[in-house]
């Protein structure tokens, strides 16, 4: 696996390092495990992006991928896994994640105080999903959004089921939480400022508040629910672009459309069904840590996921068929309806969904996890390799039924019945997601050394097999001698069989191992799993797996 290091720090220990082994392959500090883009940097400046012209650009002015083109994933180590990073922290992916954990998700705190009075400092009229700022009784603030009255749960109930599993992932997202607040302890407060669509930013009046409150899902008591997003730290300077980099930020320099954690970010949206994926929904905040200041990477609103969605108005609405299915602005089944004058229709017309005023419309019979769509191309999306897939759905895999459903417990949308719709929809899309993506591989993983009776032993994880997607009747292996500065190989062995996922090591051990393995017998469908993996492995020092490459 191409190895990748985007900060100036690094760029320069690979140009001492060429100067000195200009063929080696492994480094002594490989694989690495985090990616110091936490430099210090120069505050960058503020960045505004246009929503319009972020549709326009991606659907029409950016050109589309040459798919026999596309390099590999830039950040990745010599595993191919995804370091730690200002953008990225392995979580599920790499260490198991308790329940209480999951459900905890980003939240450090309680989240805002409901006893004292909530003070609003400023507000929201743009978008499907209007609120406002508020500053708590403790002076911690948040940005609060409501469910119109008909569909109680549906958005505030998606956007805290979303940062659950979006923290899970790996990535940084805000502190979501449901709470419940009477109308009369909400007051606003002097200076705060609303700006309405289309007009410059004026003070905030209760007739702006009232908008917001009067159609707002509540208790039979009475109380408002809202979901509060606490403030993220440091200071916000704008979204990111999944295309390019910020040129202001030092540390900043793979393409985004060539990070993994971006790309392999489809795979995520499609399984949740976050069809509003864009740029719009993430954020930089410029954060100090020990005397330095840098930009980390957030995403954002998770309001429209799942069967969440909008209507034509642009409210709060069950989501609307076309979310994952086709682009806003789509040439070729627009120009199939007008040269059939409309007697062709589009596919997920004819989709029925059940339909619940909590959670939506989501579904899994018609869901293509190969064929899902966001709103509009995204560049990163579109660049996505079966290695990037692969690597994101082994996390979708980590997440078992019970995992799911204590998670969308946490949107306490107060509906069974439709509580255990939204957990099925969910557990079948999964179920293909991993079906999809643990096809174009290999799907052998998790490389380790374990110990048996008989020594040391490379054990590994069939992904493939775990979900439920075949069996193999065994693995080929051959050990070869790996020269590290000529990358030549030798065999130390003759081909040899396992029926079990763990493989002997050779009596003979030079500083660099490497073994290639093939799945047998997989059967149809699951060709793929026939093709090798290399792994490598270094003795000095003590045993450990050094590096992982694929046949794709």
């Amino acid at each position: 696996m191409a190895r990748a290091f985007p900060t100036i720090a690094f760029a320069g220990i690979l140009l001492a390092a060429a100067s000195l082994a200009p063929a080696q392959r492994f480094l002594p500090d490989d694989p690495v495990a985090r990616d110091h883009d936490d430099l210090h940097v120069p505050l960058p400046g503020e960045i505004e992006l246009s929503g319009g012209y972020d549709v326009i650009e991606n659907t029409f002015l950016r050109s589309r991928p040459d798919p026999k083109t596309i390099p590999p994933a830039r950040n990745v180590n010599t595993l191919g896994e995804v370091p730690d990073s200002s953008w990225w922290t392995n979580r599920i992916g790499v260490l198991p994640m308790s329940l209480e954990e999951l459900v905890r998700g980003p939240n450090t705190g309680e989240g805002p105080d409901v006893e004292g009075v909530w003070t609003v400092i400023g507000g929201k009229s743009a978008g499907i999903s209007p609120g406002f700022r508020i500053r708590d009784s403790r002076g911690d603030e948040y940005f609060i959004k409501v469910d119109p009255s008909r569909y109680v749960g549906l958005a505030t109930g998606a956007d805290v089921v979303g940062s659950k599993f979006f923290h899970a992932f790996g990535y940084f997202v805000p502190e979501n939480w449901i709470v419940y607040l009477d109308r009369n302890q909400i007051r606003i407060g002097e200076g705060a400022r609303i700006r309405v669509l289309g007009s410059k930013p004026r003070a905030m009046v209760q007739a702006d508040l009232d908008e917001i409150l009067d159609g707002a899902a509540r208790l039979p008591d009475g109380r408002i629910r809202f979901v509060a997003s606490k403030a993220v730290p440091g200071r916000v300077v704008g979204p990111h672009k999944y295309h390019g980099t910020r040129p202001d930020d030092p540390n900043d320099v793979i393409p985004h459309e060539d990070r993994r954690e971006l790309r392999g970010y489809r795979v995520f949206c499609s399984w949740l069904n976050h069809d509003d994926s864009r740029s719009l929904n993430s954020l930089n905040s410029y954060v100090t840590e020990g005397g330095r200041g840098y930009l980390r990477h957030y995403l954002q609103d998770f309001s429209s996921i799942l069967g969440s969605g909008g209507d034509w108005r642009r409210t709060i609405a069950p989501q609307n068929p076309r979310a994952g299915n086709e682009y806003i602005v789509e040439a070729a089944p627009m120009l199939k309806t007008v040269a059939t004058l409309g007697i062709w229709q589009r596919p997920w017309h004819r989709v029925r969904y059940q339909v619940y005023p909590q959670v939506g419309a989501i579904e899994a019979d018609f869901f293509d996890p190969g064929a899902w769509k966001p709103e509009f191309p995204n560049a990163a999306f579109e660049r996505m390799l079966p290695e990037d897939a692969f690597w994101a759905a082994r996390i979708v895999s980590k997440f078992d039924d019970a995992a799911i459903r204590r998670i969308v417990a946490e949107g306490d949308y107060r509906a069974p019945e439709a509580e255990n719709h939204l957990v099925r929809m969910i557990i079948r899309r999964r179920d293909k997601v991993l079906a999809r993506y643990f096809r174009l591989l290999s799907p052998l993983a998790a490389f380790r050394l374990d110990d048996s009776p008989a020594g040391a032993v490379l054990a590994f994880t069939n992904y493939g097999e775990d979900a439920g997607l075949g069996r193999v009747e065994a693995y080929e292996y051959q050990w070869f001698r790996f020269d590290n500065r000529t990358q030549a190989t030798e065999p130390l062995s003759r081909p040899a069989r396992a029926a079990g996922r763990a493989l002997p090591l050779p009596a003979d051990r030079p500083e660099y191992l490497m073994v290639r393995i093939r799945s047998l017998g997989a059967g149809a469908g699951n060709q793929a799993w026939a093709r090798r993996v290399d792994v490598f492995l270094r003795t000095s020092g003590g045993l450990s797996v050094v590096g992982v490459d694929r046949e794709s």
